[in-house]
């Protein structure tokens, strides 16, 4: 019988036995769970203890709307929030600025504003929530408008916990939403860095990402190469801005996807877990324990979501949620069954909530600590992704590091390659796609999804009139100097980024004041 291919184009055989693992030292591959080189997971009793962190991705229309929605999840059993951002925001634009158009609210909530923040977690207690953000370009905003409000809240910043996503480097291989070039970009990671560590310590400063490398087509072998090889860029940048390793590394997170293919993503993350803790310890020389520790927030994959018979992809989730558990995930957001269509509704949301805790509450994989340790076949993939990976990451380093392996289309290339031949194979019925080339419908039941009120747009404009006729606008153009002049400088950006969103500046005029100074990226397929 042939072998099947994994994902990744590596040979899934139909048994496996002893000889797989032929001269395997189980010391060197598994350690003990919490210890190194963690392939069993980063700590000793993982969900025997208390089951993982359950988000649930949430964000549209005004902050009012998404307010409302974070308390209809916190009142379900959500652990954690986590917040979607409209592409506006996201690109660093007002929701009046003329490139926002027909974009405000739609795919995530609006912030133009710490106005907008106050609304968005009014009544939210935020010492005793954990709060993720995806953000990138203009992360250092969104958390900074997050301080604030804490401390309007009279929560002092070293108690929040909580994630921004800040991993500049991913918009450019696959993603868009970048605004300013690598070289300053990163600079404004650095002093993101520096900043959590001596203002916020509990605050995970970064969350690299190999989710959305993965829904732009990335294999696993390739999604857990270019997030590490971009964890690697993000060590040294801060190493080269003077922090020490074992200050910045115990808060760095990271961000995978969770496909339906159980054991190679299973091995995926037991791989990934094994290739950081290496890295750390022999490039870096990290000494303290956490630095070694690869931890994760996984996100059921969107991609792999049909807006054909959509109620099937309550099953997809389900066993994306699965896989992602038996991998070790610390956190985890499972989609809503409806994501392919529009954003999800309050049922959907609910649903996909109600997934995480069918899992953690009855089933037994919460029982014991990585389950399929000593599994010949998910031993024998972890060992084949983790190679695969491997050869990946020395390829970006020969190209001179993952900014450079960026500038040479490298990366891109590679995921480019990867999503071209899933989609030869789904056309020509070689992968089985249910409900689209195989088992269909010959007529989809009617569904009514969730709209955003395009009067968002209207209403979110004269929200921001207001703002700028009551705050003191000299008070704004003063810290806004101050921002240039820093950018200008060498000095860290994010303390006068404060001292302008508190006079309530808006994070498209602060946006503005850094590319005044730091100019835009175009790829270089644009000229």
């Amino acid at each position: 019988m042939p072998a099947r291919e994994s994902e990744s184009g590596l040979p899934i055989e139909p048994v496996y036995g002893p000889e797989a693992l032929e001269g395997w030292d189980p010391a060197e591959k598994l350690g003990e769970p919490g210890g190194y080189p963690y392939t069993r997971g980063v700590y000793p009793s993982m969900y025997t203890g208390r089951p993982w962190t359950m988000r649930q991705y949430a964000g549209f229309g005004t902050a009012a709307e998404s307010h409302a929605r974070y308390r209809q999840l916190i009142a379900q059993g959500t652990t954690g929030l986590s917040v979607a951002f409209d592409l506006p925001t996201q690109m660093g634009h007002d929701s009046d600025a003329p490139l926002a158009h027909g974009e405000v609210g739609k795919v995530g909530v609006a912030i133009d504003s710490l106005d907008d923040m106050r609304v968005l977690f009014g009544g939210i207690p935020l010492d005793q929530v954990s709060t993720s953000m995806t953000i990138n370009a203009p992360a250092a905003l969104l958390l900074l408008l997050y301080q604030l409000v804490a401390e309007e809240q009279g929560v002092l910043a070293t108690h929040l916990t909580g994630t921004v996503q800040n991993d500049i480097l991913k918009e450019y291989i696959a993603r868009g939403t970048y605004i300013f070039p690598p070289a300053p970009s990163l600079r404004l990671v650095a002093d993101s860095f520096r900043y959590c560590r001596d203002e916020m310590p509990r605050w995970n400063s970064i969350s690299i990402s190999g989710y959305h490398m993965a829904e732009a087509g990335a294999s696993p072998a390739q999604e857990i190469a270019f997030t590490l090889a971009n964890g690697i860029e993000y060590v040294r940048t801060a190493i080269a801005a003077g922090m020490a390793v074992d200050d910045l590394a115990p808060r760095l997170s990271f961000f995978f996807v969770s496909r339906t293919t159980i054991l190679e993503e299973v091995a995926k993350f037991r791989a990934a877990r094994r290739i950081w803790a290496r890295v750390m310890r022999e490039e870096f020389g990290a000494r303290d324990p956490k630095s070694l520790m690869l931890r994760f927030h996984t996100q059921t994959a969107g991609v792999q979501l049909t807006a054909q018979q959509p109620e099937v992809n309550l099953v997809r989730v389900a066993v994306q949620g699965l896989a992602a558990v038996l991998g070790g995930t610390q956190s985890l957001h499972t989609n809503s069954f409806d994501e392919a269509i529009a954003l999800p509704t309050d049922k959907s949301a609910r649903l996909a909530l109600r997934t995480q805790q069918v899992l953690a509450y009855e089933t037994d994989v919460t029982a014991t600590v990585d389950p399929f340790a000593g599994s010949y076949a998910v031993e024998r993939m972890t060992d084949d992704v983790e190679e695969a990976a491997l050869v990946l990451m020395r390829r970006v380093e020969d190209l001179g590091g993952a900014v450079s392996a960026i500038e040479h289309g490298f990366q891109k290339n590679e995921i480019e390659r990867s999503a071209y031949r899933v989609a030869q194979e789904t056309d020509s019925g070689e992968r089985v796609v249910v409900g689209v080339n195989r088992f269909t419908l010959d007529e989809e039941e009617p569904y009514e999804p969730l709209r955003v009120d395009p009067a968002i747009e209207t209403r979110q404009g004269e929200r921001l009139a207001r703002l700028r006729a009551e705050r003191d606008q000299r008070a704004v153009d003063t810290a806004l100097a101050a921002l240039t002049a820093a950018a200008e400088g060498t000095d860290n950006v994010l303390y006068p980024m404060k001292d302008a969103l508190r006079a309530r500046a808006t994070v498209g005029e602060v946006c503005d004041a850094l590319r005044a100074v730091w100019g835009t990226h175009l790829p270089a397929d644009v000229f």
